[in-house]
């Protein structure tokens, strides 16, 4: 190797790495949720987070307008955690197991205290912005919903099963398979063990796949 290509391997290991913004924004949600656990919500600023990401405070407000979207973010990365889009083979399977790989309980990597607390910031901030609570609304549960009522939807079409109105259904199985969040608003040592989670999974989905129908006929 020559001198000119020695210098020029060592100014390349010397560059700075670039990072793309979907690199930028894992590194920042990751973040955020080490200086909620340092700090609590209160010490959860937009300059916390950027000190503990590694980057300036301009870089993460070129990514995230404000805290609000921020934590939207984050829920919106929890949100792919408990509800996952089915791919090209799946969609070939029969309706309950498409059912199960869309829905069954994985516990996300952290606990569930930073997604309590801003769901807490939301109740308390959406009478004066409204906007943050339709916005967690259409991206949270009512996209979980949008995801189950297609696959219903898809389950009608193939003679699968009788649904009248598969977006009512939708709303229904999605309450049933999981406990309300009320109940870790409230109480925030009611978060429930990996077994009864999954005992409720099986059982809402079999009480509903085994109901829906039945209910079709009463009608």
């Amino acid at each position: 190797m020559t001198n000119m290509d020695s210098s020029s391997q060592r100014a390349k290991r010397g560059r700075p790495v670039a990072i793309c913004v979907a690199e930028r924004r894992e590194l920042i949600l990751d973040a955020l949720d080490e200086v909620f656990r340092e700090a609590g919500m209160r010490g959860t600023t937009m300059a916390a987070v950027a000190r503990k990401a590694g980057m300036s405070k301009r870089t993460l407000y070129e990514i995230f307008d404000d805290r609000a979207a921020l934590f939207q973010a984050y829920m919106d990365r929890l949100r792919t955690a408990i509800a996952r889009p089915l791919d090209d083979a799946a969609v070939d399977l029969p309706l309950e197991q498409r059912l199960r790989l869309l829905l069954a309980p994985r516990r996300p990597d952290s606990p569930p205290d930073l997604p309590i607390a801003i769901l807490r910031a939301l109740v308390a901030e959406s009478p004066e912005r409204p906007e943050m609570g339709r916005t967690f609304m259409s991206r949270g549960p009512h996209a979980v919903e949008e995801m189950i009522r297609q696959e219903l939807e898809r389950a009608v079409g193939r003679g699968e099963i009788r649904i009248a109105d598969t977006g009512a259904a939708a709303t229904l199985l999605k309450d049933m398979l999981r406990a309300s969040p009320l109940d870790l608003l409230i109480d925030p040592d009611a978060d429930p063990c990996d077994r009864d989670v999954e005992a409720r999974f099986e059982l809402a989905l079999k009480v509903f796949l085994n109901g829906i129908e039945a209910a079709q006929n009463d009608g």
